[in-house]
């Protein structure tokens, strides 16, 4: 299985040599091109010290050939010209770093607007493959310190065919975390130009600045590539700024205490549970069927980390714009007890107290979001600060009533 021009990758010398073990077993692998999706998950598991002896086998095959051809061309050209190689190695952009941003003071860094990215893929396919990821959901946020999250973008994704071979594969990596199937999804998609068109919209800053990003650093290549396949296919050129939302926390961390913080502890704000459940976090689709991976749900709970995080430090009250106050309780409690919830799984819960479970701040219960006025575009939803959507569903509920009725049985 060579590439176009007669090269040879890593990739496909690791398959050459599966080949006679993939024969041994019994499996129709004719050609070479059959034996890729038996050995696309393998090879995703080698380590990079493994990766590497394959790439040198690809080096000195490459270089043979090359000699080969050349040789060839001397003999059957007169008066040989020497050539560039025609094989063109793309140019690979670095991400910007966050360490570039910076405010005059405390009020300009609070009042900064971020807009929190993710989108959800049907997997991750080999090197070798042209569409790295499938794309499949996509949600953003505009968040500031001041305000909390004013707004949210949020779109499922019409799913380009994957490679042959490989539609098992996407589908298995879908229903391990998001479980949005690729085929009889009763929900609209959107295209891809749809997509970034009204992302750009919704993310345009003020003064015709570019637009600036913030993900998860793990997350940062993938989103990176799947906002450069949908700008290569649909034509629509814009330069934007993907930074990881790691940075943008310990700079707000160093601009406050002027020291840097432990990386670990960053990791650790990021990775909470904590409102994995919460209402109003999640998209509907996966609200209804009880989903917690949700491309939405990762961009609010990134601005929920920083609010929970910074709020207090630099003076900023809390509403339902950084928080899902409704379910976040009072977490200073100790006293806690086991609640079995089946056969196999138990959860700890904090008793009711009068005050404790008061919100720090006074939104109104079962509250609606307001339709935007300044005509924002399909999959944008803006409402004002300090509102909130509340569905009281899932866990939460169930905890709550689980107490009030231990305490009925008390009496």
């Amino acid at each position: 299985m060579a590439l176009r021009g007669g090269c040879r990758t890593a990739f496909s010398c690791f398959v050459h040599d599966q080949l006679p073990e993939l024969e041994r077993r019994g499996l129709p692998v004719a050609h070479m091109a059959d034996a890729v999706p038996y050995c696309s998950q393998v090879w995703e598991s080698l380590t990079e010290e493994e990766k590497t002896v394959y790439a040198e086998k690809a080096h000195k095959w490459n270089s043979k050939r090359r000699s080969q051809k050349i040789v060839k061309e001397t003999f059957n050209v007169p008066d040989p010209v020497p050539a560039p190689l025609t094989t063109k190695v793309p140019s690979v952009t670095p991400l910007p770093d966050a360490s570039a941003l910076s405010w005059r003071n405390d009020q300009d860094m609070v009042a900064d607007i971020f807009y929190f990215l993710d989108i959800y893929s049907y997997g991750k396919l080999p090197p070798h493959c042209e569409q790295r990821f499938l794309p499949c959901e996509i949600g953003c946020v505009r968040y500031s310190l001041q305000d909390g999250i004013v707004a949210d973008f949020h779109h499922f994704i019409v799913p380009e065919v994957p490679p042959r071979g490989f539609r098992y594969h996407c589908q298995a990596a879908g229903d391990e975390t998001h479980k949005i199937p690729m085929s009889g999804f009763h929900l609209p998609r959107s295209c891809y130009a749809v997509v970034l068109q009204e992302l750009l919209e919704f993310a345009q800053p003020a003064r015709g600045a570019q637009p600036r990003f913030f993900c998860r650093s793990n997350d940062r290549f993938r989103i990176n590539w799947c906002l450069g396949r949908m700008a290569s296919i649909t034509g629509i050129e814009s330069h934007w700024e993907l930074f990881a939302i790691e940075d943008l926390i310990m700079k707000l961390y160093e601009k406050k205490y002027q020291k840097e913080p432990s990386k670990i502890w960053v990791y650790r704000k990021l990775d909470v549970c904590l409102w994995d459940f919460s209402s109003n976090t999640r998209c509907k689709w996966h609200e209804e069927n009880d989903i917690i991976c949700c491309a939405l749900a990762s961009c609010k709970k990134m601005g929920y980390c920083i609010s929970k995080s910074f709020a207090s430090v630099y003076g900023i009250p809390l509403t339902a714009a950084h928080l899902p106050l409704q379910d976040s309780g009072c977490h200073q409690n100790t006293n806690t007890r086991i609640v079995k919830l089946d056969a196999g799984h138990s959860q700890k819960m904090k008793p009711e107290s009068s005050g404790c479970d008061k919100p720090l701040g006074s939104p109104r219960q079962d509250q609606e979001f307001f339709p935007s006025d300044s005509g924002s575009p399909c999959g944008v939803k803006t409402f004002p600060y300090g509102t909130s959507v509340v569905q009281g569903r899932g866990v939460i509920r169930l905890l709550r009533s689980a107490t009030g009725l231990s305490k009925s049985f008390s009496h």
